[in-house]
């Protein structure tokens, strides 16, 4: 048996996660497989459409569930007080300073399950979450984004 890789989350994270999972199991299954049921009641299933719409559906909410029991069952909830402060690590929020342009960002560091760029969230997995993590205030790290390569200086780390 091959060994699960580790999903590291806030508790809010892992919370969000399991609400989810109950409301796909408890509210979509249900409504899916009642779309399916009044689709073959229409008879000929081979040119029925709406039966292979619900069915496509239905295979992508099986997946979908399978795919948050595996997070679920994988997540361990990160315990920030026993996180190194001075350091840019999960749950930390990191200021930076693009070296060329000036121009200053703020990024709080999170699992990627929870990343979501519009409100500052990037994930660890990230090229620039990984660039940032473990590093100080005051260094300068380069990461090559799909673009090209920056060069960010980090101003401040903060929880």
């Amino acid at each position: 048996m091959t060994e699960q890789k580790r999903t590291y989350l806030t508790s809010e994270g892992l919370q969000k996660l399991k609400d989810e999972l109950q409301f796909m199991r408890s509210k979509e299954r249900p409504r899916l497989s009642k779309a399916i049921a009044e689709a073959r009641d229409k008879g000929d299933l081979s040119e029925n459409a709406e039966y292979d719409a619900a069915k496509d559906a239905q295979g992508l909410l099986e997946a979908r569930i399978a795919q948050l029991e595996t997070t679920i069952s994988t997540a361990r909830v990160v315990d920030e007080s026993k996180i190194d402060g001075s350091k840019a690590y999960i749950l930390s929020t990191v200021k930076v300073k693009n070296t060329a342009n000036g121009q200053e960002q703020q990024y709080t560091l999170v699992s990627a399950e929870e990343a979501d760029f519009a409100s500052g969230k990037i994930s660890v997995t990230s090229p620039i979450g990984k660039g940032l993590l473990g590093k100080t205030v005051g260094e300068k790290v380069d990461i090559q984004v799909p673009v090209d390569k920056v060069t960010l200086e980090i101003l401040d780390i903060s929880r």
